[in-house]
């Protein structure tokens, strides 16, 4: 057993099984044996790669994006530039790179970096200097809003409802004779439908996050482009740990592994309705990227004499990689263009998460 998976132990013959949303939680953010808190876990040498450490093409375009919402606003300033769950800092370097091409801009930025990490919160300032970390989205200052979230929702986590025949059981973490192991907890009601063994996940602190952020977009102004992989209103177990880039048992080696699932971004959609934004339909990021012109910037890259650009813009883009089972989605407050790449989800609060926006 690792060291956390013995105090998840000693926890659960103290006082029962807990939720995945527990496990998840500890096992991503427990002070001293967390997995966020004792290693940098991107890249080659980390457990996995996200689409910034793939290619700086990825940043510049989320940049130039974000840039165009900021000029149709009317180029407020100041304004806060935002990035929950960001990494290396990666991402937000090269984003303030593409934004400095915009007069202004860069110098009306005041960047905000949401970050529970210790360890990650250090390397995102040697990387980008003197920034202000927030412990909370709740603590992003009530002025213009301009945030990117990418692989930011899939680690926050999930609570997973097994259907049985007397409703739906929520699958709880215990102990067994060989360590820790999934099983069910006591029937419950859920106004959901399925039939017995289906698997249904909701992440409780998705819709609140989403819900501050348009909040603060629909009466400041600005923008948020969220990109991850997922779905809409999906059914099934997503519920996944990577370690040296290969899938590995969740339960394992708690501390050890990253552990995400899949976004559901229908509940992300009725939030930031609700809280008086327009909000996208999703598209796949392959398409999105493209609409923005990765495919030009991917060729003067390789011509200026990156090797990779070329093979990294297959990954980002292609259906078969990263292209199809990532989604974007965009936010932005009523009355102003839409965010460039992303057309409106022409539905309201009380019907968007029961309404298919079609993949296509």
């Amino acid at each position: 057993m690792t060291p956390l998976a013995r105090i998840i132990a000693r926890r659960i013959r103290a006082t029962g099984p807990i939720s995945l949303a527990d496990y998840m939680e500890t096992c991503l953010l427990h002070p001293r044996h967390g997995y966020y808190a004792t290693r940098d876990p991107f890249g080659k040498a980390g457990d996995f790669t996200t689409a910034p450490e793939i290619s700086q093409i990825f940043g510049e375009l989320c940049g130039l994006a974000l840039t165009q919402a900021w000029q149709d606003q009317g180029s407020p300033s100041p304004f806060t530039l935002a990035e929950p769950g960001p990494g290396r800092g990666t991402l937000m370097a090269d984003m303030l790179r593409a934004m400095r091409a915009a007069p202004g801009m860069a110098e009306a930025a005041r960047v905000a970096l949401i970050e529970a990490s210790p360890h990650l919160r250090g390397v995102q300032r040697d990387r980008l200097g003197s920034v202000t970390h927030l412990d909370r989205v709740e603590d992003l200052p009530h002025k213009p809003l301009f945030l990117m979230a990418n692989e930011f929702f899939d680690a926050l986590p999930i609570r997973q409802f097994q259907r049985v025949e007397a409703g739906w059981a929520e699958r709880m973490v215990g102990l067994g004779p060989d360590g820790l192991r999934l099983g069910l907890g006591a029937a419950i009601d859920l106004p959901r439908a399925g039939r017995p063994g289906d698997i249904i996940e909701d992440r409780p602190a998705a819709a609140s996050i989403m819900a501050v952020i348009a909040g603060r977009i629909a009466a400041h102004g600005g923008a948020a482009i969220i990109v991850d992989y997922g779905g809409w209103n999906g059914f099934g177990d997503s519920f996944q740990a990577l370690r040296g880039h290969e899938p590995v048992d969740p339960l394992t080696s708690p501390g050890e592994a990253d552990l995400t699932a899949h976004v559901d971004f229908a509940p992300l959609a009725v939030a930031a309705m609700a809280a008086g934004a327009v909000v996208s339909r999703p598209v796949h990021q392959g398409e999105w990227l493209m609409a923005l012109g990765a495919g030009a910037r991917a060729r003067r890259l390789a011509e200026a004499g990156d090797e990779g650009a070329m093979a990294a813009l297959r990954r980002l883009t292609h259906a078969e990689e990263m292209g199809h089972l990532f989604k974007a989605m965009a936010v932005w407050p009523r009355g102003a263009p839409p965010v460039p790449g992303f057309d409106p989800l022409r539905r309201d609060a009380d019907n968007a998460r029961d309404s298919d926006p079609s993949f296509a």
